[in-house]
């Protein structure tokens, strides 16, 4: 592999972790703005805010739980980019 197939190949991982680990806190936020809208829509409720603060709240609650699943991802791929230097 040359140098820069290399630094290639560890921005590729680099991007893919990121997806990974930014995933579920974005699938949540847009589980729970579906949810919010349908409420809305059924309502007739048109506040901009309702739907906006419940997904920022379950964001927030979706990556503190995932803050060891996350921390094991990083250490995982820091320990996979010591390895090559």
């Amino acid at each position: 592999m040359t140098p820069d197939d290399t630094t290639l190949e560890l921005v590729r991982e680099a991007l893919l972790i990121t997806l990974k680990i930014a995933a579920p806190i974005l699938l949540a936020g847009l589980v729970v703005g579906l949810i919010i809208s349908l409420l809305q829509s059924v309502t007739s409720i048109q506040d901009q805010t309702l739907s906006f603060v419940p997904k920022i709240v379950v964001m927030i609650v979706a990556a503190a739980i995932l803050i060891p699943w996350v921390a094991q991802r990083l250490v995982e791929y820091a320990a996979e980019l010591l390895k090559l230097v």
